[in-house]
């Protein structure tokens, strides 16, 4: 079963089993994380679900779309060149131990 590391911004890391096809953030919320909201539900309409990816990981995940970079323009936190929605992170095994950082707010 893959894996994700979530690390918060205090520095403590939480590794979290998953599932194919899940997303990263269905991940988070389904263990109660703290650091990510996503109060639309995973509809890529809000960008309370940012992430900074470990950028060993950048090249291994899809393209972004362009409702995605949009919305990661007005994150609360400063949109970085590692900036994602964990939404649209979908877990295949070639993403299995995946690292990404919560920024330190969402909203």
């Amino acid at each position: 079963m893959p894996a994700i590391t979530f690390i918060h911004p205090d520095g403590k890391s939480e590794r979290i089993e998953t599932a194919d096809g899940e997303s990263a953030m269905q991940t988070a919320t389904r263990h109660g994380l703290d650091g990510i909201l996503a109060e639309c539900g995973g509809n890529a309409m809000c960008a309370t679900c940012h992430v900074y990816v470990d950028e060993g990981w950048l090249a291994r995940l899809p393209g972004m779309a362009d409702d995605e970079d949009a919305l990661l323009d007005g994150t609360a936190s400063e949109r970085l060149p590692n900036s994602r929605l964990s939404c649209q992170i979908k877990i295949t095994p070639e993403l299995d131990g995946l690292v990404v950082k919560l920024p330190e707010r969402q909203v």
